[in-house]
């Protein structure tokens, strides 16, 4: 389990495409100290093993099923990635509950800044954006961020000028990729209701 705080920005250095997998190479000082091969770690949002160490560098494995469904398929060396480590259970849960199970891919509509007043647009899936609400949580390329508005196929939301400084979402362009994930509690409630509700008639709704 992550929380959406990233801890550090990671540059790709290797990409090694293989049968089974592809193995990400990250290079990111300092946050490998206490890293463990096997651990988890959130590289762009997406949950990943860590399966090597060199140095600095961590080594991922992406199944084709990650790639397709994810924005990493999308990484080349150079690509900046955020990162976090799993928490651990005595932590502070600052942000909020995130898996790093991506649910959809979003693409960058606009990063529209006014002053301090950052705002980024998303287009995304009607079904991704019918488990957002307002003032609910989402997070995108690992980081936890607060929806502000939605609407079928789009959602937007702010970006503080901390959060522009310490994540890689200051420099995304429209066009963009980026890995989505609603919050889970909402996903599963939604989940529930549908099997429990029944589903109207199209008939009787006239």
């Amino acid at each position: 389990m992550f929380t959406g705080i990233v801890e550090a920005v990671g540059s790709v250095s290797r990409v090694e495409p293989g049968r089974g997998a592809t193995r990400l190479w990250v290079r990111a000082p300092g946050i490998g100290e206490g890293l463990d091969l096997g651990d988890s770690v959130a590289v762009g949002g997406v949950c990943l093993t860590l399966s090597a160490l060199e140095g600095d560098a961590l080594g991922f494995e992406a199944i084709p099923e990650t790639l397709a469904r994810t924005a990493l398929r999308a990484l080349r060396p150079g690509s900046r990635v955020n990162l976090e480590r799993a928490l651990r259970a005595d932590g502070r849960l600052d942000g909020h509950i995130v898996q790093g199970h991506v649910d959809g891919v979003g693409r960058v509509r606009e990063l529209a800044r006014r002053g301090d007043d950052v705002r980024l647009f998303v287009g995304c899936e009607p079904a991704l954006s019918d488990g957002l609400v307002e003032k609910g949580s989402v997070a995108i390329d690992g980081v936890s961020l607060t929806v502000v508005g939605v609407g079928e196929g789009r959602f937007d939301v702010a970006l503080i000028p901390h959060t522009l400084e310490v994540t890689t979402l200051g420099g995304l362009c429209p066009g963009d990729a980026v890995n989505v994930e609603i919050d889970v509690l909402g996903k599963y409630v939604k989940r529930y209701l549908e099997r429990l509700l029944p589903v109207p008639d199209d008939r009787t709704a006239r």
